[in-house]
């Protein structure tokens, strides 16, 4: 297969969907790799680099799109992007359609194979693609919403973790998966107050025994997310449905109860969010306020720490691409059930499940 690179153009997108050595291994195994020139500087790695693993470094980005059979990339295709596609063509990437009903449309018009990260799962049921990333947002989470708490930043003025004689921060994390954990654990290793909801009591019951006295289990039903919410200093957003829009957990009455001030974090933006008044933002301009609440809903959170994510997310994904590569689409879905899963949209229709109960009107 011919396999393309494109440099990542979403606003504060710093990740490669490509290391050296994913290069390396794929044209050993055969393959063609076109990378755009730059596409890995960002996250610090040279075109150099890439040439000597065996890369051909491309200088126009149209030509990848005109000449690859399998196009990898980090997030979402962006409108210009989508231009560039052709009939038939495999682009595996983070799609997040639930949340993004123009973006399905025309990844529907243009004809090509979508293979989602998100929904890729492995044979326990598990999300390999999207765990790294879920990781990196959910400590980040716990750092950003540290930040704007401080009073510069339109928060509380508040110090997570406290100081003698002085209470620390509480914090309400809504769900606990792979970003609840991870947000849990920096939240109390800096001394905050943490709760965190799940609707899972297996979930709940694991978390109780590994996570410290700080931290309380609390299941998740919406007297206690109101009754929670009210007092949290910083709330974060971590629930997941694969593949799914996710719930709102909390409307704009409750926010407008919180204290002014206080900070919600909304990781599950890509999905859609589960705060009403949550709405994208860029690391550009990361946060707004609605009802005296700072809500930070960063898109590609994972995006401003370039280097570690594009290494944490290709450690993941490389296996997957040479699978694909070497087996083409249709050896790929009958890999496992766990690789079908990950296939979206084929030959303009939506082939997953979840997806296609959001757009019911596309999926026809």
């Amino acid at each position: 297969m011919i396999i393309g690179i494109p440099k990542e153009i979403k606003d504060d997108e710093y990740r490669v969907a490509l290391l050296p050595v994913g290069a390396h291994l794929l044209t050993n195994d055969g393959h063609t790799v076109l990378i755009e020139r730059d596409a890995g500087l960002a996250s610090g790695f040279a075109d150099e680099d890439y040439a000597k693993a065996g890369a051909r470094v491309i200088e126009n980005c149209d030509i990848i799109y005109e000449k690859a059979d399998l196009i990898i990339k980090v997030k979402e295709p962006q409108p210009c992007e989508i231009e560039k596609f052709r009939q038939g063509q495999i682009v595996f990437c983070y799609f997040h359609f639930a949340a993004l009903r123009e973006l399905t449309a025309a990844c529907l018009e243009s004809g090509i194979t979508a293979v989602a990260y998100e929904t890729l799962e492995d044979k326990q049921g598990r999300l390999p693609l999207l765990t790294p990333m879920s990781e990196i947002a959910g400590k980040m989470s716990i750092q950003e919403g540290a930040k704007f708490l401080e009073r510069p930043m339109m928060g509380r003025g508040i110090l997570l973790g406290g100081v003698p004689g002085v209470s620390p921060a509480n914090v309400l994390i809504l769900g606990g998966g792979v970003v609840g954990t991870n947000a849990a654990r920096v939240a109390a290793g800096l001394g905050a107050n943490v709760i965190i909801m799940d609707i899972n009591l297996d979930r709940l019951r694991y978390l109780d025994e590994i996570m410290p006295a700080n931290v309380t289990t609390i299941y998740c039903d919406p007297h206690a997310v109101a009754d929670y919410a009210v007092r949290a200093d910083l709330v974060i957003g971590a629930v997941l449905l694969p593949g799914a829009k996710s719930p709102v957990l909390m409307h704009r009455d409750l926010i407008s109860k919180m204290k002014q001030g206080s900070v919600i974090v909304d990781v599950c933006i890509d999905q859609g969010g589960c705060i009403e008044t949550a709405r994208p933002t860029t690391h550009h301009e990361p946060t707004y306020i609605v009802d005296n609440v700072v809500h930070y809903c960063v898109t590609n959170m994972p995006g401003a720490v370039g280097r570690t994510s594009s290494q944490a997310l290709c450690n993941a994904t490389l296996p997957y691409a040479r699978q694909l590569a070497r087996l083409g689409i249709e050896g790929f879905a009958k890999a496992d059930s766990g690789c079908a899963e990950a296939i979206n949209i084929s030959n303009g229709k939506i082939v997953n499940q979840a997806v296609a109960e959001v757009f019911p009107d596309l999926a026809k």
